[in-house]
């Protein structure tokens, strides 16, 4: 007589239970990994769009007070009007982003998800989403003569314009592009009174 072959009832509940602990640990390893893979591509894309943002900024004017065809005329010089108080730095009465003529015009411009397009207001789209969806962009302008990344009408440190009235030759555009899994890119660029 031939003995019957097979699993027994205590053998099949250990073999779930195994396969159960080996299916947890593999689906702890594997769904960190699936999140991070978009992180290479979310850089990628805060990269492009800060690199953009410095091409457009940076082919503005010093200053409103400044020529804008080659230097020809500087702000704070003796024949010319002084440069923008660091308490004004910002965009001008009725200027949008359109119009924006020099690089403090820029100060305080804050863009997010579908909002986020270039300066003629086009939005770069894939599959017909907007590309930065979920990406916010900040730009900051300070007044930085000494290069020491400390606003210099920040006497204090603490972050609040001492004076407002602080007038420089160097101003630092920083671009801050958050990505959706909220990691901030930042890059920083002097810009000189020449």
């Amino acid at each position: 007589m031939r003995a019957e072959q097979g699993f027994t009832l205590i053998e099949m509940i250990a073999g779930l239970v195994v396969f159960g602990v080996v299916l947890g640990i593999i689906s702890t390893l594997m769904v960190p990994q699936s999140k991070q893979s978009f992180d290479p591509l979310w850089q990628t894309r805060a990269t492009e769009l800060s690199q953009s943002l410095f091409n457009e900024i940076s082919a503005k004017a010093f200053d409103e007070q400044s020529d804008f065809v080659g230097g020809m005329v500087r702000c704070n010089e003796l024949t010319a009007s002084t440069c923008t108080p660091s308490a004004d730095l910002g965009a001008d009465t009725a200027e949008t982003r359109a119009t924006f003529d020099d690089v403090d015009d820029y100060h305080g411009l804050n863009l997010s998800n579908a909002l986020i397009a270039d300066a003629q207001g086009f939005t770069p789209l894939i599959n017909g989403e907007a590309m930065y969806e979920g990406f916010t962009a900040t730009v900051a302008v300070m007044y930085d003569d000494n290069l020491n990344g400390i606003n210099d009408d920040d006497l204090n440190g603490d972050g609040i314009l001492d004076s407002g009235t602080l007038i420089g030759n160097t101003k630092v555009i920083t671009i801050t592009i958050t990505t959706p899994n909220l990691e901030q890119v930042s890059a920083s660029f002097v810009r000189r009174n020449f």
